[in-house]
C-alpha cells in the first residue's frame, strides 16, 4: 500500500496551488481529480479572467509561477487594469500538468474517493479509478495518508467523514452559470464599436497587448444601473431572439492567446431545476440564443461561432464545513487581523440573485484577512476553496480564483510545517 504525506482531493484552483506548494516543499503528494485534466473552474467551467485582488495579497508564489509559465506559451496577458489573471483555459490544462509533475506530485485522473477509514493518526483511503489498462472498468486501489486536503468545492471528503457543516438557509443561495466561448470574432471591429457605444469605463474597457485587441463589457437586467447595451437586449427580446431570462446577466472578456475569441460569463441560470441535467439543457439552449443575439446585434460577430461550452456548471456557493474558526462578514468588513492569515484581499461581497434588482456587489473599504483556522477542520483534515469555514456573505467575497490560489498555497505550507515537526 502506497503511503503519502498528503492526499489532495480535487484538482481545481485551490487543489493545484496546494499540490504545487506541498510538492515544492518536499512532501509526498497524491492529487486525485475526477476529470481528465486539472484547473477546475478555469478549465472545466471556463471561468476567466481571474478577478483582481489586493496588491498586498499573500501566498502568491503559485499564482505568479502559473502566470509566468502561461506567458511562455502565449497563454496569459496582463490587462489594462494590471490584472494578470487573463488565462487561456486550454493552455492552462497543459501548464498545470507541467507545474505539478515538475515538483513530483502524483496525479490520478478520472478518479474518486469512495471510502475513508481513520487509522490512529493516518487515513486508509479507497480510490475508484478509470484506468486505461484496466479492461474490467473500475479499479479500486488503497492508499495511506497522514493528511487529507478537501478541495472538491462541495466538501465531499468532509461529507464522507461526517464533519459538521454550517447551517444552510435555502434563501441564501446563488444561481449557477454555464459559460461559453465564441470564436471567429473581429475583435478590433467590436472594440472600436463598443468603446464608442458605451462611454462608461467602469463597464467597458479595451486595450492592445502585443498587437492584439483585448476587451471587456457587461449588461444585466437590473434597473438600478444605466446599461448601454439595454436597448439592444430589449430589441432582441421583442423580436423573439432572446427570452427575457437570457438577459439577466451578460458579461464578456477576450481570451488570452486567441485574438478572435470571446469568453462569456453567461448565461446565469435562474430557473428552478430538479437537477443539474435540467440546468445543462437549459443553459445550452440559452447559449444558442445568446450567440444568435451577438451575431445579429454586435458588430464584429457576423462570422463568429460557438467554439466551446463549459464542461461543468459554474457554482458560486455550496457546502461550507465548520472548521476551527468560522469567518464572518463582520470579520471581513472590519478588516480583523489574524496571527496566521492564508490570504489578504479586498474583493467585494459578490452575491448573485435569481431576482431582478436583487444582486449585491458590496464594496469593502479595508483589506481583510482569512485565518488558517478557517481551513483546519480537525487534526490532519483540511479544506480550501469555496467550501471553507465562513458564513454565506464572507464566502461570497472569498470564492474568487486568486483567493483560492492563496488558500491552497497557505494550507500546504502549514501542513508541511506540521509534517516537519513529527
Amino acid at each position: 500500500m502506497m503511503k503519502y504525506d498528503l492526499l489532495i482531493v480535487g484538482g481545481g484552483t485551490a487543489g493545484c496551488a496546494a499540490a504545487f506548494s506541498a510538492g515544492k516543499l518536499g512532501l509526498k503528494v497524491l492529487l486525485v481529480e475526477q476529470n481528465s485534466f486539472l484547473g477546475g473552474s478555469i478549465t472545466s467551467s471556463l471561468v476567466v479572467p481571474a478577478m483582481k485582488t489586493a496588491e498586498s495579497s499573500v501566498n502568491n508564489d503559485f499564482y505568479n509561477k502559473l502566470y509566468d509559465e502561461l506567458v511562455k506559451v502565449n497563454g496569459a496577458i496582463t490587462y489594462i487594469d494590471g490584472n494578470k489573471g487573463w488565462f487561456n483555459p486550454e493552455l492552462t490544462k497543459i501548464v498545470l500538468d507541467k507545474l505539478l509533475t515538475d515538483v513530483n506530485v502524483e496525479l490520478l485522473f478520472e478518479s474518486k474517493i469512495t471510502k475513508i477509514k481513520e487509522n490512529l493518526s493516518t487515513y486508509i483511503v479507497t480510490i475508484d479509478s478509470n484506468n486505461i489498462d484496466n479492461r474490467e472498468g473500475v479499479l479500486s486501489s488503497y492508499i495511506e495518508t497522514n493528511n487529507i486536503l478537501d478541495t472538491t468545492g462541495d466538501a465531499k471528503i468532509c461529507q464522507i467523514l461526517n464533519c459538521e457543516f454550517l447551517n444552510k438557509n435555502e434563501n441564501l443561495s446563488q444561481p449557477v452559470n454555464l459559460r461559453f466561448i465564441m470564436s471567429g470574432v473581429n475583435t478590433k471591429e467590436f472594440s472600436d464599436w463598443i468603446m464608442e457605444y458605451d462611454k462608461n469605463r467602469d463597464v467597458t474597457t479595451s486595450c492592445t497587448v502585443q498587437g492584439y485587441t483585448y476587451l471587456s463589457t457587461a449588461y444585466t437586467w437590473d434597473n438600478n444601473f444605466e446599461w448601454a447595451l439595454k436597448p439592444l437586449f430589449m430589441k432582441a427580446i421583442k423580436a423573439g431572439i432572446l427570452k427575457e431570462t437570457d438577459s439577466n446577466y451578460f458579461q464578456l472578456f477576450s481570451i488570452a492567446g486567441t485574438p478572435d475569441s470571446i469568453g462569456f460569463n453567461a448565461p446565469r441560470l435562474i430557473d428552478k431545476y430538479k437537477n443539474k441535467s435540467e440546468a445543462y439543457l437549459s443553459g445550452r439552449a440559452s447559449i444558442l440564443r445568446l450567440s444568435n443575439f451577438c451575431k445579429k446585434y454586435l458588430p464584429g460577430f457576423k462570422n463568429s461561432y460557438i467554439s466551446s461550452i463549459a464542461n461543468s456548471i459554474g457554482v458560486r456557493v455550496s457546502n461550507r464545513v465548520k472548521g476551527q474558526y468560522v469567518y464572518t462578514k463582520q470579520d471581513l468588513l472590519s478588516g480583523k487581523k489574524f496571527d496566521n492569515p492564508v490570504l489578504i484581499s479586498n474583493y467585494p461581497i459578490d452575491v448573485h440573485s435569481d431576482k431582478k434588482d436583487n444582486s449585491k456587489l458590496e464594496k469593502v473599504y479595508v483589506e481583510y484577512q482569512l485565518p488558517i483556522e478557517s481551513l483546519i477542520i480537525k487534526d490532519n483534515l483540511f479544506v480550501a476553496g469555496r467550501c471553507i469555514s465562513a458564513d454565506f456573505e464572507a464566502q461570497a467575497a472569498l470564492r474568487i480564483i486568486p483567493s483560492c490560489f492563496s488558500m491552497g498555497e497557505g494550507i500546504a505550507k502549514y501542513i508541511a510545517s506540521i509534517c516537519n515537526k513529527k
